[in-house]
């Protein structure tokens, strides 16, 4: 893969089913993957080794980690410690979230979905 590349080339796959599609960027320590929230999508409470840190690019959720619960739009950040439990719920409008993990989501291995425009950024 070309160092240089943008989004729209990289496919989608299903992280919790068609709801919840995300595409990745993947370094040699850390995964950028930007995620498509469908207008109710719930990405049930789960936990995992990576770090993760991210942000609200559009649309708004609601995230609980680790007992706290906040409502976020569009620059909300969060930060979700290596096995930090945590669930999120897409508003009416859906959302799109950009996440970085460290290390690399190595577990996901999931089928690549046929080539498609991104949610975001809008052309």
């Amino acid at each position: 893969m070309s160092n240089l590349v943008d989004l729209e080339s990289i496919p989608p796959f299903e992280v919790w089913g068609d709801a919840v599609r995300a595409r990745k960027l993947e370094g040699e320590r850390l995964t950028l993957a930007v995620v498509e929230l469908a207008p109710g999508a719930v990405v049930p409470e789960h936990r995992h080794p990576q770090e993760q840190l991210g942000m609200v690019i559009e649309g708004d959720v609601t995230f609980t980690i680790d007992g706290e619960t906040r409502q976020l739009g569009p620059g909300g950040t969060y930060r979700i410690p290596s096995n930090g439990l945590h669930v999120v719920t897409a508003g009416r409008a859906g959302a799109v979230l950009l996440d970085v993990f460290s290390p690399t989501r190595d577990d996901w291995d999931y089928p690549l979905l046929e080539p498609r425009p991104p949610v975001w950024p809008h052309p």
